[in-house]
């Protein structure tokens, strides 16, 4: 069986891992009968669910 390859410029959010965006239900309906809904992004990923890979040099530039 074959094996995805992993991408190369990005890896999965530690934050969210992966799961970059979240429906939360405001407890109640509207007149038609739908939920009430928000939509909420990870802070880290900004909903995108990835991240960029750090050169060694940003990592040390950081500390």
């Amino acid at each position: 069986m074959t094996q995805p390859r992993p991408s190369r410029g990005s890896r999965m959010c530690p934050a969210c891992e992966g799961f970059a965006s979240a429906a939360i239900t405001l407890g109640g309906r509207d007149r038609h009968g739908k939920l009430r809904t928000i939509t909420a992004h990870c802070p880290d990923c900004q909903g995108t669910g990835t991240t960029r890979r750090r050169t060694p040099a940003q990592v040390g530039a950081r500390a």
